[in-house]
């Protein structure tokens, strides 16, 4: 049995309560009391449990009532159920309602005990699984090659990692959209001493402001409507490991002093809760945009800053690194290509090397996966490519150099305003919402140029 393990005996019937509740004791467990169906569920739904003993026949509400409002507050939580003698019919429906097992009255103390031991087994194994489901995906997803590259900047940044990864220290990532910040932030997790325990990811741009907060710490059953049942939110999830909050910039300035509490004191509150956990969870974040212009413009906490701020590594862009990009076509070329032996020709090198990368190395890895599927031999060649327009100041500068003699002011604006709001909505992923926060006008104006200039993906 682990030391202070948890369990909870709902019966209403005071002497076999505390019979159980002393064997258990010996067992080294902390045990809870419930006289009644409601009590149990009430304290299931605030407290985490290893094992419920719960008795079928109860007042208030029936055993089997309770069993699966437990079930739906904890889905792995091992129910033992007890039944009087002769009651099979019940016995069946307790299993068919995800009951672990079940003893008839009156039992066996030893059986008791015996049964309680195959929960916590059955329990440890399902939290194993769990956990090593968790590293497969996770190792799926990176794997130590994925980092190419041979300039100065990036090999600094991998020899940080190095010394970063088996501390506990909490690290802020900083880096232009598609940089490769989560790349490093599963570097750090791949080899840290959290390894052998999830990495658990939330994206704070992507989920709606109103949600957020739930998704990261959970919420109590009828918290809000529709919370029809308790629900871990990620750093539940993360304990023992690590969390990544990517795009914590995005992040409220009303929730970022429960990030702040969780990374001082390790305690925070579900939704619609009053019992205060602890969790031992590394924080790793990833922002897009300079936080500390953020901070100093009243939109981020500076005491929160300082605090993510314990190590702090800043990816440079695709432009800066240009020598990487023969390096990361190869990459990408057998990552896509499959079989295949393929090549870019020397004016394709020419025209990526060129090229300026707004969506830096998540880009380029889209442009080499597109040609891979459209180039038929061996040879990538420029028809295989697809590169949109770069920047605003390469639009200006395409008119500024064309040898057209018409130099109309305002056809040229409409043309510049055109091309920048596609670069915007490109780069959104025609995200409108995304795309008029870039352009920094409002989303009505925004659909009124779409119409206007006629703009498709």
């Amino acid at each position: 049995m682990p030391s202070q393990a948890r369990a909870l005996v709902v019966d209403d019937e005071a002497s076999s309560r505390m019979n159980i509740r002393d064997l258990l004791t010996l067992e080294r467990f902390v045990v809870d009391e419930a006289s009644d169906g409601v009590a149990g569920v009430e304290l299931v739904k605030q407290n985490p449990y290893d094992v419920v003993l719960l008795d079928i026949r109860m007042p208030k509400m029936d055993g089997i009532v309770a069993l699966k409002s437990m079930k739906l507050l904890q889905p792995n939580l091992p129910v033992i159920v007890f039944t009087a003698f002769g009651t099979s019919e019940r016995a069946i429906e307790a299993m068919k309602c995800g009951a672990f097992d079940y003893l008839t009255k009156p039992f066996d103390l030893d059986e008791l005990v015996e049964v309680v031991r195959r929960a916590m087994e059955h329990r440890k194994l399902a939290t194993e699984v769990q956990v090593l489901r968790q590293r497969l995906a996770e190792s799926e997803e990176y794997q130590p090659d994925q980092f190419v590259s041979k300039t100065p900047a990036m090999q600094k940044i991998f020899k940080m990692i190095g010394k970063v990864a088996p501390t506990q220290a909490t690290v802020l990532i900083e880096g232009e959209t598609g940089t490769g910040k989560e790349l490093v932030a599963n570097a750090i997790w791949y080899h840290s001493t959290r390894k052998d325990k999830p990495i658990v990811k939330i994206n704070c741009a992507a989920i709606p402001e109103g949600l957020l907060e739930s998704e990261l710490f959970g919420h109590e059953r009828g918290a809000f409507t529709g919370a029809h049942a308790q629900r871990q939110g990620r750093f539940e999830l993360a304990h023992g490991g690590t969390i990544f909050l990517d795009e914590i910039g995005e992040l409220r300035l009303s929730l970022q002093p429960k990030i702040l509490r969780v990374l001082e004191q390790g305690e925070f509150q579900r939704v619609g809760g009053k019992t205060t956990l602890r969790v031992d969870v590394r924080v790793i974040a990833a922002t897009n945009r300079n936080l500390q212009e953020e901070a100093r413009a009243g939109r981020f906490r500076k005491d929160l800053l300082y605090r993510l701020h314990v190590v702090h590594v800043v990816v440079p862009p695709l432009r800066e690194r240009v020598e990487d990009i023969p390096l990361l076509v190869q990459h990408f070329l057998k990552k896509y290509g499959g079989r295949r032996e393929l090549a870019v020709t020397r004016e394709v090198m020419t025209m990526l090397k060129e090229y300026p990368w707004p969506g830096n190395v998540r880009e380029l890895e889209n442009v080499i996966e597109r040609a891979v599927v459209l180039a038929p031999g061996k040879f990538i060649t420029p028809e295989h490519l697809s590169l949109p327009a770069g920047s605003a100041a390469d639009i200006v500068r395409k008119y500024a150099s064309s040898d057209s003699s018409s130099l109309a002011l305002r056809e040229i604006l409409e043309n510049v305003e055109r091309d920048v709001i596609l670069i915007a909505l490109q780069r959104a992923k025609w995200n409108k919402t995304k795309a008029a926060k870039l352009l920094k006008i409002s989303r009505r104006l925004l659909f009124t140029k779409i119409k206007e200039y006629d703009l498709k993906p």
